[in-house]
């Protein structure tokens, strides 16, 4: 397969190992069976994103076999099965929970081995921290990563869409900052076409590449009002990212958490602070990423998913479905319509994003909130995306991943349960080690966290997976973490994560801003003040439609440059 020279692995979806610290690289067998812990060996094992564990190892008898879990994966993944809507939570956030992710999971210090890292870089580069590294990379100073950054060192590049041939309407035009910034050189298409960019797993899907290309403008934005107001050029670019990070934090704290977790859950923990994951860290001590978190309860945004959206003008009822979606991308698709095939990464003609792909912003998130007195800001409810329910089910479309989504592109194609989504899941669980459901229950409560537990008929009975007599028995035993996380939000939740996958979720949410070199954990007294709306920052109100108005200067035909149906 193709891909970037030299692309560190820790920036792809097809993590093979990892580094827990205490335990030593944990691996896979060609079968994707767990491996014994082996110390780290080499220079590239010690530069490995490190992990933690927050709770005890499973044992291989509490471990679903292959076979289970093929049979768990089918049934999360039914075709046949019902998948709600969740009201409240427009499908943005779904992605934004993605690009969350990466964001968490980005070692920054990952490039070339050649390049110099200081051990301060080095430690700091492999924190999860929510300070928007996967945006800035190691900054306009850094020798490899200045390449992301216009000739100022403030501003972040930008991309330019590619005019669709013979269309005279707006989307045959060439459309300034709606595309990421791309490489434009090298002898083959690939190359033209990869992100310029510190995480090219923003570049995966459509909606995320989008969502980035907003936090690009949103920065530049900032950087804009801070000239205008004359800070001094020594502090600009500093300036310009404190406020970026902090306004990105308080929205995921107040906005984004709020919608998928337990709101009591959240209150209760920035409030009251952690009770299970590093609740003791002293100002010098780096974060870590549990792998309860990475591997478990943060994979909630995969049953968030729809099979497909009203994209925008263009692609309306339903016509933006998921595979398009992974096409019109540079890591995953070939930014080029059917019937190039997206498998072979120098298939299709065009090497920027089509015109017709930008995103309709007002499909993706509620700014009838925000700004109910603007009617070109909101569309019909049946254009507006809502995403699926948090439950035990997936949309079919991810029972058969492309193989550019994890790193496959150009290798020979794997049995076809291993392209299911659910089942690389349960693997990679399995893999690990990782606790059972029942096993975190119990840790938790041994730390003075209320916890509900799930009972035998709720794994039996449970809305969305259906399991045979002989699998409910199974899990209502020894759950893997994920499908426990996501009964409990099924059954107890009401589609929001709460119990032990909301109680995961809030306090590594709550140590990846505190551990971040701006924090709104460590700086309580700070409040936003970019929303365009002035009584929301009065209220202190600062949610992702603030973000994207402030980002695009309110103006509807930025945020959806395409036009309205007609």
């Amino acid at each position: 397969m193709f891909r970037p020279a030299r692309e560190p692995q820790s920036k792809r979806h097809v993590r093979s190992s990892f580094y827990v610290v205490g335990e030593g690289i944990l691996g896979e067998s060609g079968e994707g069976e767990p491996m014994a812990a082996e110390p780290a060996s080499s220079v590239a094992d010690l530069r490995k994103f490190r992990f933690s564990r927050l709770g005890p190892q499973s044992r291989p008898a509490q471990q679903l076999d292959r076979n289970a879990r093929t049979e768990l994966a089918q049934a999360m993944t039914d075709a046949a099965a019902t998948h709600p809507d969740q009201e409240g939570v427009p499908a943005g956030f779904t992605y934004l929970g993605q690009f969350v992710d990466h964001d968490l999971t980005l070692d920054a210090t990952a490039v070339r081995l050649e390049d110099e890292i200081t051990v301060r870089q080095l430690l700091q580069g492999r924190s999860p921290a929510l300070d928007l590294d996967s945006l800035y990379g190691l900054g306009p100073d850094h020798r490899f990563d200045r390449r992301f950054y216009e000739d100022d060192g403030l501003r972040l590049k930008t991309g330019t869409t590619q005019g669709v041939p013979n269309d005279p309407s707006v989307v045959g035009q060439p459309l300034a900052g709606f595309d990421l910034p791309r490489t434009g050189s090298g002898s083959l298409r690939s190359e033209r076409r990869r992100a310029l960019i510190p995480d090219p797993r923003n570049d995966e899907n459509l909606v995320v590449a989008q969502i980035h290309t907003a936090f690009i403008r949103f920065h530049n934005r900032v950087i804009a009002d801070l000239v205008g107001k004359g800070v001094s050029s020594a502090v600009l670019f500093e300036s310009a990212r404190e406020t970026v990070v902090k306004h990105y934090q308080w929205m995921l704290r107040h906005d984004f958490l709020k919608r998928i977790v337990d709101p009591e859950i959240v209150d209760d923990v920035f409030d009251n602070g952690r009770r299970v994951f590093e609740p003791a860290a002293g100002e010098q001590n780096l974060p870590t990423m549990p792998i309860e978190f990475s591997v478990a309860a943060y994979r909630l945004g995969h049953s968030m998913v729809r099979g497909r959206y009203n994209w925008n003008r263009v692609f309306d009822q339903g016509r933006g479905t998921l595979e398009l979606l992974f096409q019109f991308s540079g890591t995953s698709g070939i930014l080029s319509p059917p019937p190039a095939n997206p498998a072979d990464p120098e298939a299709g003609e065009f090497e920027r994003l089509p015109t017709n792909w930008i995103a309709d912003f007002r499909r993706l998130f509620a700014f009838q909130e925000a700004v109910p007195e603007r009617a070109d800001l909101q569309v019909p409810a049946t254009q507006f995306n809502l995403a699926k329910r948090i439950d035990t089910l997936l949309v079919n479309p991810l029972a058969k991943l492309p193989l550019g989504s994890f790193g496959g592109r150009g290798q020979e194609k794997p049995p076809e349960i291993e392209l299911n989504l659910a089942f690389r899941n349960l693997t990679r669980a399995s893999m690990l080690r990782l606790a059972t459901g029942q096993q975190m229950v119990e840790h938790f409560v041994g730390r003075k966290v209320d916890v509900d537990p799930l009972t035998a008929a709720d794994f039996a009975q449970g809305g969305g997976a259906q399991l045979s007599a002989g699998l409910a028995k199974a899990v209502s035993k020894n759950a893997p973490l994920w499908f426990y996380i996501l009964r409990e939000a099924e059954v107890k939740g009401g589609g929001k994560l709460t119990g032990v996958g909301g109680r995961i979720v809030a306090e590594v949410f709550h140590r990846a801003m505190e551990g971040s070199r701006h924090s709104i954990v460590r700086d309580p007294f700070w409040r936003p003040f970019l929303s365009p709306v002035a009584a929301r920052n009065a209220d202190d109100v600062f949610d992702m439609t603030d973000l994207l108005l402030y980002a695009f200067e309110g103006r509807a035909d930025q945020l959806n440059p395409l036009g309205p149906v007609v």
